[in-house]
């Protein structure tokens, strides 16, 4: 018998009330200081580790405090200082053409508004829910591939794409809570969930997960 969306929202509940026991202080693994910070590095994490980005960015910050300061170095200029982070000089366009929309359209702030950040070069749908809720504390679950992976295996959702991912959850989920899931769901990807072993011996969710083990 198919499972009820009253029972499937009760179950969503249990897993995030276990995973933030588990985890209480989880937070994005990115470093950054404000939202222009942010909105670089995710902007760089595309198809790249955290830890690639971590390790490129801080001289990066230190040379650009200001959107009009991307701006002036430009393409060629910002490239040297990203040379490890995969699709380097295509991240380096788009950062260099944000930023100058930023300072065009936005007084070289970070907008709060999704349709905003969303028409900015090389943002798409993850990165602005990524900035949204972790520089403006504004409700948004973004998903990447460890939420994908973890929601179809949860039996949360059965969808591929990660905008139809995100849809289901959001109707399991109520909106405060959608940030901390964000990252709790990433963190159980990573550290528990992984892609081909799970370690389902360990998992504090596995008596609430229909696909253990796969």
């Amino acid at each position: 018998m198919p499972e009820s969306k009253a029972a499937k929202t009760a179950r969503t509940e249990k897993v995030l009330d276990l995973l933030a026991k588990q985890m209480p202080d989880v937070r994005s693994a990115l470093v950054y200081d404000d939202a222009l910070q942010l909105l670089v590095a995710v902007i760089l994490s595309a198809q790249c580790t955290d830890a690639v980005v971590n390790q490129v960015t801080p001289a990066l910050f230190a040379k650009c405090k200001r959107a009009a300061d991307y701006v002036q170095l430009g393409a060629n200029g910002i490239e040297p200082f990203i040379k490890r982070v995969g699709l380097f000089h295509t991240k380096a366009k788009n950062i260099a053409a944000a930023m100058r929309t930023l300072e065009e359209q936005h007084g070289g702030g970070v907008p709060r508004d999704r349709q905003a950040l969303e028409a900015l070069p090389g943002v798409g749908r993850k990165t602005a829910g990524v900035v949204l809720s972790n520089a403006f504390d504004i409700p948004a679950l973004p998903v990447d591939t460890h939420v994908g992976r973890v929601a179809r295996r949860l039996g949360l959702s059965r969808n591929t794409n990660p905008d139809k991912v995100e849809a289901d959850l959001c109707a399991l989920i109520p909106p405060e809570r959608w940030g901390k899931a964000h990252h709790l769901l990433i963190w159980h990807g990573r550290r528990t969930c992984d892609a081909r072993a799970p370690k389902c011996a360990v998992c504090v969710v596995t008596e609430l997960c229909p696909k253990r083990g796969v």
